[in-house]
């Protein structure tokens, strides 16, 4: 019975897509219970589920990301058959970006990890950019309204994005909604989809709730959010046979209006899913992605492969297991004997760390974009024997505090004093000190003597320095001409 009703649910999506604008009223139907996952789920389902997997030879991605700790909830259980049924094509799903500004972060980096699971489970992903969307704003999860983005901002915003997914999932299918709903007018979209949408329930969801009870309020162009986000699914659905929408637990909201206004205007039911998958919070409840100096960008122009790398590896490790399954690939035989080893007399600080900046940067990055991240890493270590060149710093010079002096004022100063006056340390004193304990550091090499002062062979290619007090805090000196 399952098994016919997503093939139904398939040949509706397919036949739907010739359909106008205009839709006819609906005739009673019966409704599509939208339900959230249950952590005890149905055995005789999950028994139906493994023999479809082994019958097709496509794994379930729905049991993928269970395992993995991806999957939050789901609007139906069908979804599970549907996406493994050997009588059924793959699968289109889709996850939106907002393009509010010109790089996606690291917390939009778990809906492209899942569209990439549906990809290696032989589905097929689409990026939606909300070209149009952005210009209300996604009220989901936001104490005050989205500022309005200006027509360059957006175009400037829509192509950053789009250059960064495609460079991590390669040629997938991205589209705008800029380019359906420039031709939407209000009347007909009031006519025919605004009266299939009950107030009742646009108000009854978390995301708006919050908002009408907070002091700020809610503007009707934020209010009106979900409605558009819905009619996404459902243009995606009637023309491109797009059966599923992704997205984060905060989008819950909008991704049912989606799957109602489909159920409703197209009168078909168990034909489109909405799945959801964690927000990505460390174990103290924050949102991780967010460092001292703002967001962390998946753009090699906003964010260094390297300054990536160096996050990701200073997760603590209450937080790397967890993120390990979430964010990479690895296989989890692989990530249960990390677990383990964690666990054991002798285990080296950091490898599970390690192994996590390496998949995710690899990731986003690519293996050019890992090599450069390690080699600056190894450059920057204070002792390392990697000797220092112009071309290992130039590509992490901007994630690295720095200052510029003169050739002649830097020539036979001081460490000490140098450490001063590049803002380094705060006084000679705590140079002195820091000296000492044996914390002070000229170009990776451990300074021994409070008498050093800087000498030509010091400065890397003539152009500049680099200083460290302890592991983490370093300073760029360049060095100019004049």
């Amino acid at each position: 019975m399952a098994a016919a009703t997503t093939s139904r649910a398939f040949l509706y999506s397919h036949y739907y897509r010739s359909l106008p604008f205009f839709f006819p009223p609906l005739s009673t139907v019966s409704r599509l219970p939208t339900v959230r996952r249950n952590k005890l789920r149905n055995p005789i389902i999950l028994s139906t589920v493994k023999c479809f997997q082994s019958l097709s030879g496509r794994p379930n991605v729905v049991e993928i990301l269970e395992e993995r700790g991806l999957l939050e909830s789901i609007t139906s259980e069908h979804l599970r058959q549907s996406c493994s049924d050997p009588n059924l094509p793959p699968l289109k799903i889709y996850c939106g970006f907002d393009p509010t500004a010109e790089s996606l972060h690291l917390g939009n980096l778990i809906g492209i990890v899942v569209l990439s699971w549906f990809q290696r489970c032989g589905h097929h992903p689409v990026a939606l950019i909300g070209g149009a969307t952005a210009r209300v704003g996604d009220p989901s999860g936001k104490s005050l309204e989205r500022p309005e983005l200006d027509l360059d901002t957006l175009s400037r915003n829509t192509s950053g994005i789009t250059n960064t997914i495609t460079r991590i999932l390669g040629g997938i299918s991205i589209s705008n909604n800029y380019d359906w709903w420039k031709d939407v007018r209000l009347l007909e979209f009031l006519k025919d989809v605004g009266r299939y949408a009950r107030l009742g329930s646009m108000i009854a969801k978390e995301s708006v709730k919050k908002r009408l009870e907070s002091e700020q309020g809610m503007s009707y162009t934020e209010f009106t959010y979900q409605l558009l986000q819905g009619y996404d699914f459902l243009h995606l659905f009637r023309n491109e046979g797009v059966s599923v929408q992704i997205g984060g637990s905060d989008q819950w909201g909008n991704i049912t209006a989606g799957t109602e206004l489909i159920r409703k205007i197209l009168r078909v039911d168990a034909a489109a899913y909405g799945l959801t998958f964690p927000l990505l919070l460390k174990s103290d409840g924050t949102k991780f992605g967010k460092s001292e100096d703002g967001a962390i960008w998946l753009s090699p122009s906003m964010l260094s492969p390297y300054k990536l790398y160096q996050y990701l590896f200073s997760v603590p490790d209450v937080d790397v297991v967890r993120f390990l399954k979430i964010l990479t690939f690895l296989d989890m035989d692989d990530i249960k004997q990390l677990e383990s080893e964690m666990e054991r007399p002798g285990y080296l600080p950091n490898t599970a760390q390690r192994r996590l900046a390496e998949e995710v940067t690899r990731f986003v990055h690519g293996q050019d974009g890992l090599d450069e991240a390690l080699k600056a890493t190894e450059a920057m270590r204070p002792g390392a024997d990697t000797k220092l060149d112009w071309n290992a710093i130039k590509a992490i010079s901007e994630d690295v505090p720095s200052c510029s002096f003169p050739y002649h004022e830097v020539l036979d100063l001081s460490i000490l004093d140098l450490s001063v006056s590049s803002g380094l340390l705060d006084s000679k004193s705590a140079a002195r000190r820091l000296l000492k304990q044996g914390g002070l550091y000229l170009n990776n090499s451990k300074v021994d003597s409070e008498n050093k002062r800087i000498e030509p062979e010091d400065i890397v290619d003539g152009k500049l320095l680099l200083l460290s007090a302890g592991k983490k805090n370093k300073v760029l000196v360049q060095i100019s001409d004049t």
